[in-house]
């Protein structure tokens, strides 16, 4: 066998896997979004109609809080962590890693239990203190999930930092501010683009968090699972689903733009 024959042969399972899995059902819900009576007027109807377009917009302004939130808190966390060697390093690294192990109608709940009608806030204080159903309470349960991600990812990069490049910059007489800015950062930089863009992607099409809390909660995945469970307006849901993906990957080739060459290489 050719070695180029060879070579082909052993991409053909990440082809199939492309078209059967990826390819197949993007095509799919774009020709399910345009089928129904409104045919491509369904896409003018999202941006026209308030509800969606305020789910749409509801949606991507707490996905950039949550992701600018995530990485300056994780930021901040994991250098220190990363830097520091003390006694009971570990038990903190494993309490902030925790929530990668719940679902997110789990930490929907958790938020339940601390900001909801009979939660831990509305106890303690005498002002019946109620977040757990409103933009704030999904932001903190997108934010709980989304730390440990951005977290584990700029621990990571901080080790392969090289010291030398700071020790450089301090015998230089370089203050800890400008280090942080004109050494560490830009080496980050590249890792922070892609934890932040995972936190973002991740929190856009969160719904598990979302369902347990949408009492007072319209996003966008919320209404795509309305639309097509309690209307069943498939078309709608399509063409939702197809602008949720579509802004997503747009605000996400815009911040990989704007980090430049070689953060978007390290993305």
């Amino acid at each position: 066998m050719r070695p180029n024959a060879f070579v082909q042969l052993c991409f053909l399972p990440l082809i199939i896997f492309t078209l059967a899995f990826l390819a197949l059902p993007l095509v799919r819900l774009f020709v399910s979004s345009v089928s129904g009576e409104d045919g491509w007027s369904i896409y003018w109807k999202v941006v026209t109609t308030p509800r969606y377009l305020d789910a749409l917009l509801q949606t991507v302004f707490v996905s950039l809080a949550v992701t600018i939130a995530a990485l300056v808190i994780s930021t901040t966390v994991g250098l220190f962590l990363a830097r520091n060697e003390f006694r009971g390093r570990g038990m903190i690294l494993s309490v902030l890693t925790l929530p990668l192990a719940f679902p997110g109608v789990v930490i929907g709940f958790l938020i339940i239990l601390l900001g909801g009608r009979q939660g831990l806030f509305n106890q303690i204080t005498s002002g019946h203190v109620v977040f757990a159903y409103t933009m704030f309470g999904l932001f903190l349960g997108y934010l709980y999930f989304s730390i440990p991600r951005v977290l584990l990812t700029v621990m990571a990069a901080t080790e392969k930092l090289d010291p030398a490049l700071e020790e450089a910059a301090r015998s230089l007489g370089a203050g800890s501010f400008h280090v942080i800015k004109d050494v560490i950062m830009p080496g980050l930089a590249p890792s922070l683009v892609a934890a932040g863009a995972i936190a973002f992607a991740t929190a856009m099409g969160a719904f598990g968090t979302a369902f347990t809390l949408a009492t007072n909660i319209d996003v966008l995945p919320m209404v795509i699972y309305t639309e097509f469970t309690l209307s069943a307006n498939i078309a709608m849901a399509a063409a939702l689903s197809v602008v949720l993906g579509l802004v997503t990957w747009l605000l996400l080739v815009i911040a990989r733009s704007f980090s430049g060459t070689t953060a978007a290489a390290g993305g």
